[in-house]
């Protein structure tokens, strides 16, 4: 009897142990797919006025950390006639640059919080961090909008 109770106290233990491995696997293999797809990731979905978008991302450490927030829901003010925008309850790493000219329907991020839309194409002398581009943005002329990001 001893011999058996032995036994089964070490299937039990192996059991244990078995499905202990498992689940580790299991998590890991999540956070390296979660992290595979963010690097992965060169276009994102959204969704302005009922309408959805695609954005083609960047490549770079703001458009990494940005993914990680998603989904977001975001209401966007209107300015200067030519942009929407959102300060982010959440600061994002930058690389920042002049671009010259801001194009129609590019995605930048000023300073390291506030999230931009371009609707118009201008000349600018102000730095920003490349985000990506929205295909096929109409103008977004008046007021605020909702926007949901992922």
């Amino acid at each position: 009897m001893n011999k058996k109770m032995i036994l089964r106290v070490v299937i039990v233990l192996s059991l244990l142990l078995v499905v202990g491995c498992n689940s580790n696997k299991v998590k890991n293999n999540k956070e390296e797919i979660n992290d595979k797809t963010i690097e992965m990731s060169d276009k994102m979905k959204i969704i302005i006025d009922d309408k959805e978008y695609e954005v083609n991302l960047e490549n770079n450490e703001t458009v990494k950390e940005l993914l990680k927030m998603l989904p977001l829901e975001l209401k966007m003010n209107e300015l200067n006639g030519n942009e929407k925008y959102v300060y982010l309850d959440n600061t994002l790493p930058t690389n920042t640059y002049n671009p010259r000219e801001i194009k129609s329907s590019d995605v930048m991020l000023y300073g390291n919080n506030c999230l931009v839309i371009f609707y118009k194409s201008f000349n600018t002398s102000y730095s920003y961090t490349k985000i990506g581009h929205i295909d096929d943005l109409p103008s977004l002329n008046g007021n605020s909008i909702i926007v949901k990001f992922g």
